[in-house]
């Protein structure tokens, strides 16, 4: 008789918390859809949409280690050798509107010459519109051949400026307003100073050129370069020339010079660049005994160069440069340095 009346209590108890549940059922929320990241191909490889917009983001950069080798390198007085590494995210921002595709772009920078002695900087910063650019880039002044032997561009191009640049096809013309913040200033001038760039370049068939002039106000010093390439044989054959007025911001390694290169591709993956470079009236006097403004030197200067680059596997490289400089006015220097970088 206990156990029937235990076994009726435990059927009617279950039928009560049943019926609780069937009135008092709690209903799951439906999940929410994810929406997955969509490849933007409007704008080239590499680019996807930002969840919920129409703008297309891209996200590259790379990791960089080097070892530099020169007289006091590391430190006046200490080492003729220094190593550093380096890593740089760079994100671009697309998206279209009436007056054409709207680009914003960060270029984050961080630098470790040891573990103590770091720095992270905005390397570049800017819109861009309709051929309107504007904030924190660099100039037509920092191009150059490979950049290794040739030494044809501004002692500082990264530059705060508004600028404006017309393309067409393989062409393109475009002047800029920079601030000349920390670049060189002579003749007792100071920071702040302003300058105004043009450029002209372009493609015809296998020959690209471009002519770059600058002007800097606070200094009153002009500079004009020109520089082509072309494909020869195995590689590209690169000329330049540069001329500046007085030592200014645009240029002051020398009053005259003329840089040449030949980019040999010897295999698929490695290149072999020798470059030559005169110097006319090298160097700068910033302050003549006679007390007349900053003028060059009155001595000149050459420098050879071998650059080598190779490719390890996709997206990884080595690069080793050595060059030799002979001033007629100052000790000759053998510099250099080994990189390993990896992109993505």
């Amino acid at each position: 008789m206990n156990i029937k009346s235990l076994l009726l209590g435990s059927a009617a108890a279950l039928a009560v918390v049943s019926g609780a549940q069937a009135a008092d059922a709690i209903v799951a929320a439906e999940p929410e859809p994810v929406e997955y990241v969509r490849v933007c191909d409007a704008y080239g490889t590499g680019y996807f949409y930002i969840p919920g917009t129409e703008t297309c983001l891209k996200i590259e950069g790379y990791i960089r280690f080097q070892v530099d080798v020169g007289p006091d390198e590391a430190a006046p007085g200490t080492s003729d050798w220094d190593a550093f590494t380096r890593g740089q995210v760079q994100f671009t921002a697309k998206s279209d509107t009436e007056y054409g595709p709207l680009t914003g772009v960060i270029v984050l920078q961080a630098n470790a010459d040891n573990a103590s002695n770091q720095d992270t900087i905005l390397d570049s910063a800017y819109l861009d519109i309709a051929g309107f650019r504007a904030g924190l880039f660099y100039s037509w002044w920092d191009d150059g051949l490979s950049g290794e032997t040739d030494d044809i561009g501004s002692p500082v191009t990264l530059h705060n400026s508004i600028r404006y640049q017309y393309e067409s096809g393989d062409f393109y013309a475009g002047i800029s307003v920079d601030e000349l913040e920390d670049s060189p200033y002579y003749n007792g001038e100071q920071p702040n100073n302003v300058g105004v760039a043009v450029g002209i370049g372009g493609k015809a068939g296998a020959f690209s050129y471009q002519v770059t002039a600058g002007y800097d106000t606070d200094n009153e010093a002009a500079a004009v370069r020109a520089m082509g390439t072309v494909a020869i044989g195995p590689g590209t054959l690169g000329l330049a020339a540069v001329y500046a007025s007085d030592p200014g911001a645009y240029y002051n390694a020398a009053e005259w010079a003329i840089a040449a290169e030949y980019a040999i591709q010897a295999t698929d993956k490695l290149k072999i660049t020798p470059g030559a470079q005169w110097y006319g009236n090298y160097g700068v006097d910033a302050f003549p005994a006679s007390g007349a403004d900053a003028d060059f030197g009155n001595g000149d200067a050459w420098r050879i160069g071998l650059t080598i680059d190779y490719q390890i596997a996709d997206n990884f490289y080595a690069k080793a440069s050595v060059n030799y400089t002979d001033p007629d006015d100052f000790d000759e220097v053998t510099s250099g340095y080994f990189r390993l970088q990896r992109a993505f």
